[in-house]
């Protein structure tokens, strides 16, 4: 009898232990979960990885690192930009790094004022475009604004094109804009066998390299350009129907969506930022360079993929994508400052890629489990 007496108060001590646990397991999951599919998810861990790295590598949180961090993220974030539409309505677009090569080349050579023979002469442009005395636009007052306008259209162009063959077409995008890459990269080579355009005007320069108050021009530029994109999405019909395309383009054409309209319009718009982008790093360098964000394809979809927008079409908002770009940009300086080789670096990149793929697989079942 004693020891049955003793024996009873056991068991219910190991019963409001596993039901304590169980309670506590419950509460962590519910709190995992919530966080997971939060919006401000990306932001949490950047500030977390910040946090974690700075006893490390002490000078992550100097001025200078925190300013640099900061001016990388808006030229960056005007491309994922374009991304960001793309991947909404279930494409991909390739092509965004050789857009900036050529629409560099072509604004360059608009309003540089001055080229050396020696390098250029072999040029197909030499003679009808550029001289030894500059690009068309040499010296002129607005030489600046009307070169970007052009690198606008470009890009543009560029959009349409690939919007075109994927939506009228019915080809692959990532066969599309693949190609494109291939093209347009190797046209802006051959436009200036490889040289950089240098020599380009002041107010073109100060685009990329002036601040107020240790706040860069691109901040202000494609931090509008931010607002104005998440408004289109948010607030207009054009952005429901880039929803209602990449969540099912089936759907959305019996529900009478002009498809066709809207990939198009979504190409262009990627087309656009891409020359956008291309203006900051661009006037940053004081060069147009035909090589220009040949290394920025795996930056620009690994941060829009790693804010939450899918890859599988029908998800994505720019406060996302800018998340994104902040811990991508925060990511590269870390690596940077910790002296990986290069070939590091791109197996680190690539990991985070292929875990934010796998966490949006995780948060659409999770979604889907209401």
């Amino acid at each position: 009898m004693m020891e049955a007496e003793v024996k009873e108060p056991n068991r219910a001590v190991t019963r409001s232990q596993l039901v304590a646990t169980s309670s506590a397991r419950g509460t962590v999951r519910r709190v995992l979960r919530k966080l997971l599919l939060s919006e401000y998810f990306v932001l949490y861990l950047s500030i977390v990885y910040f946090l974690a790295l700075w006893p490390f590598i002490p000078r992550i949180a100097s001025p200078q690192n925190l300013g640099n961090i900061f001016s990388n993220m808006w030229p960056l974030l005007a491309i994922a930009i374009g991304q960001t539409f793309v991947l909404i309505i279930a494409g991909i677009d390739l092509s965004q790094p050789s857009i900036m090569a050529l629409v560099s080349v072509i604004g360059a050579a608009l309003m540089t004022s001055q080229l050396d023979p020696v390098l250029f002469e072999k040029s197909p442009l030499w003679g009808i475009v550029f001289t030894e005395a500059g690009g068309p636009l040499a010296g002129a007052f607005l030489a600046a604004p009307v070169a970007i306008m052009v690198m606008l259209l470009v890009g543009a162009l560029i959009g349409w094109f690939n919007g075109t063959a994927v939506a009228r077409l019915k080809m692959p995008p990532f066969m599309v804009t693949l190609v494109g890459m291939m093209f347009f990269s190797a046209l802006a080579i051959y436009l200036v066998k490889s040289e950089n355009i240098i020599h380009l005007p002041e107010s073109y320069v100060l685009l990329g390299q002036g601040q107020i108050a240790f706040i860069p021009y691109s901040f202000f530029i494609v931090g509008a350009l931010a607002i104005a994109a998440q408004w289109l999405l948010s607030r207009t019909v054009l952005g429901r129907w880039f929803y209602a395309v990449g969540a099912n383009v089936r759907t959305a054409t019996v529900s009478g969506v002009p498809v066709t309209r809207v990939i198009v319009t979504a190409y262009i718009l990627s087309g656009v930022f891409a020359a956008i982008g291309a203006v900051f790093y661009s006037a940053r360098l004081a060069a147009g360079r035909p090589t220009l964000g040949a290394t920025l394809l795996l930056d620009v979809v690994g941060a829009t993929v790693i804010g939450g927008t899918s890859l599988f079409g029908g998800k994505g908002k720019i406060m996302w994508t800018v998340f994104g770009v902040l811990f991508f940009v925060l990511l590269d300086n870390s690596l940077n400052l910790l002296n990986l080789s290069y070939f590091w670096v791109q197996i680190v990149k690539g990991s985070v890629i292929l875990l934010a793929a796998a966490l949006d697989v995780a948060r659409t079942r999770l979604l889907a489990r209401g």
